[in-house]
């Protein structure tokens, strides 16, 4: 990728990198870019939304004022979930869609994701484009004037209210019955979290963390932070929790018993009821590098296949487009369900897991945990820039580290060491046999690492 766009887009916090005169001149090269498909000098149509980060208003103001100056018509959809703006894109047929969230990091982060008119996250090709007009040629966008320049319509409650229809028409089951608690992250769900389930008359729905004010998003709550989740699900004696992070593209859970369903979990239930169902192409479900050994061996016993791409959801989505599948996802609870959604999307995971619990009859404990998950240990190291992690990644003393490793663990485990797509972090996972060996692995890496810079 190049400077600017990581796997998901721009991110960095807010004043320190990612600011107000950057997102002008996103939307200033988006426009140009987006003007350069359309004929008869037609305006281009963006859609624009955001989590409920303090610095989104911050941001989107900058990126509309671009979009306008360059010639491009806005259409401002408020707070919403990243899924909604892709959906939202293209059922108004708008040429582009622009999320402000940085998903899953803490408030003092930011990031901008473009989205096309398919609702697809962006090629790599015109990312390119908009980002050398961005670094060197922003000077030479023409500035609109009289009745070229842009206009701004406001379309957020009923932009908000079809998106809800759409993930309410996924499903056929009433989900009568069920009881569920529903975590907001204090995120951008929380504009349609509560609507969307309130469709369902005979389930019983709690919400928390549906109250944000601009600085709690994510913070001990959502998809990142799921102990208190699981103790409430549990002493309240609820079926299921739901968990979201800060713009709804992911989506983790936890049983009655308050144990994490993960997204390898959510992935081979689903993956095994459309295969029964004749749903599924090929019988193979995508997932990442990243999913447990458990995943593994629960696909293998059951006559289920695996393909695993890179870790991040625009490989999973590539993979899963370019050979026709139709179910992806990743352990982090990004779920991409093609049928429906051209990105990953939580409320429409959500709604497809409880309709499989409610089909079911079974407790979620019993359905959810059918596939065992390996003793795994994520640590993330701190690195400074994009430039030490490509030092690391051609580290002869790091993989001959990793290989004596592997050869300890005698062929029951699994060691990942990467290069964070969206923070200044190496990632290093292990699994093994023990939480006990796993964690010792994972640690002697991690401390290996900043000893090579």
């Amino acid at each position: 990728m190049g400077k600017l766009f990581g796997t998901d887009g721009i991110r960095g916090v807010v004043n320190q990198g990612l600011d107000a005169d950057l997102a002008y001149k996103v939307g200033l090269a988006a426009a140009k870019v987006l003007a350069s498909n359309k004929k008869n000098g037609e305006k281009p149509l963006v859609t624009i939304g955001k989590d409920t980060r303090i610095s989104g208003d911050l941001l989107k103001g900058s990126l509309i004022a671009g979009l306008c100056t360059a010639g491009a018509d806005v259409l401002d959809l408020g707070t919403l979930p990243t899924p909604g703006v892709a959906w939202v894109t293209v059922d108004e047929g708008a040429d582009a869609g622009i999320v402000i969230s940085a998903s899953h990091n803490p408030f003092e982060h930011n990031g901008i994701k473009i989205f096309n008119g398919q609702g697809f996250k962006l090629s790599d090709e015109l990312e390119e484009k908009i980002e050398e007009i961005v670094l060197f040629g922003h000077n030479n966008v023409e500035r609109k004037t009289h009745g070229d320049i842009g206009k701004v319509s406001y379309v957020a409650p009923k932009a908000a209210f079809d998106y809800i229809d759409h993930l309410k028409s996924t499903v056929t089951s009433d989900l009568a019955g069920l009881r569920i608690l529903v975590d907001c992250a204090n995120g951008a769900s929380y504009t349609t979290a509560a609507a969307l389930f309130d469709r369902f008359p005979k389930l019983q729905t709690d919400v928390i963390n549906a109250d944000p004010d601009g600085v709690n998003i994510n913070y001990k709550c959502g998809s990142t932070h799921l102990d208190s989740l699981a103790a409430m699900v549990k002493a309240g004696g609820y079926d299921m929790g739901i968990a979201f992070d800060g713009d709804a593209d992911r989506c983790l859970a936890v049983d009655e018993l308050g144990n994490l369903i993960d997204g390898d979990q959510i992935m081979v239930a689903c993956g095994m009821d459309m295969k029964e169902k004749g749903k599924l192409p090929k019988d193979t479900v995508v997932a990442t590098v990243m999913s447990n050994l458990g995943l593994h061996v629960y696909a293998k016993e059951n006559g289920l296949k695996l393909e695993c791409t890179d870790v991040g959801d625009r490989n999973v989505l590539e993979c899963m487009q370019a050979k026709g599948y139709m179910l992806g996802g990743e352990q982090s609870g990004h779920m991409i369900f093609l049928e429906y959604a051209t990105t990953g999307d939580g409320q429409l995971t959500a709604l497809q897991i409880l309709a499989l619990l409610k089909e079911s009859g079974k407790k979620a404990s019993e359905l959810f945990g059918a596939c065992e998950r390996y003793p795994q240990i994520l640590i993330n190291v701190p690195v400074a820039n994009n430039d030490v992690k490509k030092a690391m990644m051609a580290s002869d003393t790091l993989w001959a580290a990793v290989k004596q490793e592997e050869e300890a663990l005698q062929g029951s485990g699994r060691i990942l060491v990467r290069p964070s797509g969206t923070e200044a972090l190496m990632r290093v996972m292990v699994e093994a046999k023990t939480p006990e060996i796993a964690k010792d692995t994972a640690q002697r890496l991690a401390d290996l690492i900043p000893t090579l810079v």
